[in-house]
């Protein structure tokens, strides 16, 4: 009988330490980026790289293309902006990306 106590008792000690660490979680404040790329006027989605240029003027540099050594490895270009950074599959953008700590873009 006294058995069946410990046991439980460490089952219960055991079950409480897992959950007690579980709880544990890091806080991840995102609207300062979310306010800060939603409020920017960044490329969208879609533009080619010709309308990017004459949107938004000629990159401060344009990173080597990444990929295109297969058909499932499509080239991927880089341009980077003041404050942030615009990807492109082929010609076309896929995202444009904040960097982080850069004030948001004034165009």
């Amino acid at each position: 009988m006294k058995l069946k106590s410990v046991l439980l008792s460490a089952h219960l000690l055991a079950a409480g330490l897992l959950l007690a660490s579980v709880a544990q979680a890091d806080t991840l404040d995102v609207r300062k980026n979310a306010a800060r790329s939603s409020a920017s006027d960044l490329p969208h989605r879609g533009l080619t790289m010709a309308q990017v240029e004459k949107r938004y003027g000629a990159p401060v540099e344009k990173l080597p293309t990444r990929g295109g050594d297969a058909p499932r490895h499509p080239p991927i270009n880089r341009w980077r902006y003041d404050g942030y950074t615009v990807y492109f599959e082929r010609n076309r953008v896929i995202h444009s990306v904040v960097d982080s700590g850069a004030p948001p873009p004034n165009t």
